[in-house]
Parts: structure tokens; C-alpha cells; sequence
């Protein structure tokens, strides 16, 4: 008999603070995201184009950039951050805080998109990072392809868990994420995408 891989499947969410204020820091509706970067890629875009004089195309180009470095991202955070196993009691907790609650209860509709309180710090970090290699009103253009890039894996996160796609590409996604979290959880760490699953070799193989 299988092994299983999570406490419990319900669509209800479970507690992990007994403070109420920082158990709602670590709940949110799928739609906060949207709500609060659509706003932040928007002023991205302006910068470069109103205050660094960048051409429609040389904006459009670097944020193809960045959206397409958002994918790469994404996988090596789930694959070697949310999913390092720290040996600590307190990199335990840390760890189960941040991704393990996510595959104890899978379908816990709250936790499904990255909650505010986690994003913006990261976010934040992460522009810093890039505002040492890349010039500022590229980075703009850069960074607003990249969030839009988080957007798209936050909402089709959602989406794998709660949406039942009959068909065609998104159906091939969920399947792809669905056997990560019920098959195997070393493998198959795309979320909304799984290209770098096939480049690093971790994905599923199909059954011949």
C-alpha cells in the first residue's frame, strides 16, 4: 500500500499559530496577490518608460526576460529551498512554516497563494540582489516580468487545486503538480511550468 503523503485533503484550513495575529499573516485569498502587484508591475513599467525614456521594445524585451527567469526561479526555490530538510527542531518548524504545511494539507483553499507577509520581504530582496547586476529603469522592465511571472505561478497554484481542467495544456500542468504531491514530492517541482523539470531531469516519467 502506498505511502501517504498528507495529513488531510479537506478544503478547510488548519491552525499553525495559536497567536491570531500571526496566524493571519500566514492566510490568504487568491485574489490578495492580484489586488496588490498588478499595481507594482504597472509602476515597474512606468518607471522604465516615463522616467527612463526606455522604447516599447526594449521594455517588452526585458520583460519577456524577466518573466521567463521568473520560471527558472520558481523551480530552484521549490526544488532547493522549500524543499531542503533541515535536521534542526527550529529549521523543522522554519521549514513547515513556509512549504511543509502546503503538503500535510494540500487543499487548504488559504494557503494556496503566498501570503503578503512572505512575498513582499522576498520580493524585496530579491529586487536588491538584481539592483547590483542590472541598470535601473531595465531592472523596471526586468522585475515587472518577473513579478508578472510570480502572478502566474501564485494563481496557477491555485488553480491546480481547485480547478478541473479536462484537457489541454493546463490539464497536462495539474496532472504534472498533482503527481507532486501524491506520488512523489522529490520530483516534479514546476509549477507553472515543468521545462525545467525536463532540463534537470526531475520530472515524471511517462509509463510505456
Amino acid at each position: 500500500m502506498a505511502k501517504k503523503l498528507y495529513v488531510s485533503n479537506s478544503t478547510e484550513s488548519s491552525r499553525m499559530f495559536k497567536s491570531n495575529f500571526l496566524e493571519s499573516l500566514t492566510k490568504v485569498h487568491f485574489t490578495v496577490p492580484l489586488i496588490f502587484w498588478i499595481p507594482v508591475i504597472i509602476y515597474f513599467l512606468r518607471k522604465s518608460y516615463v522616467d527612463g525614456g526606455m522604447s516599447g521594445g526594449a521594455i517588452f524585451m526585458y520583460f519577456v526576460i524577466g518573466l521567463a527567469f521568473w520560471t527558472f526561479a520558481e523551480y530552484v526555490l521549490h526544488r532547493w529551498v522549500f524543499h531542503f530538510h533541515p535536521k534542526s527542531a527550529f529549521g523543522q518548524r522554519i521549514h513547515f512554516i513556509f512549504h511543509g504545511v502546503h503538503h500535510d494539507y494540500p487543499k487548504d483553499r488559504m494557503r494556496l497563494v503566498m501570503p503578503l507577509s512572505a512575498s513582499i520581504p522576498m520580493a524585496s530582496i530579491i529586487y536588491l540582489l538584481f539592483y547590483i547586476l542590472i541598470p535601473e529603469f531595465e531592472l523596471a522592465s526586468f522585475f515587472g516580468g518577473f513579478l508578472f511571472g510570480y502572478l502566474i505561478y501564485d494563481e496557477c497554484h491555485y488553480a491546480m487545486h481547485h480547478a478541473n481542467f479536462k484537457s489541454g495544456l493546463f490539464k497536462r500542468i495539474k496532472d504534472h503538480h498533482m503527481l507532486h504531491h501524491y506520488s512523489d514530492p522529490e520530483k516534479g517541482f514546476g509549477v507553472s511550468s515543468y521545462i525545467w523539470d525536463v532540463i534537470f531531469d526531475s520530472g515524471f516519467k511517462k509509463k510505456k
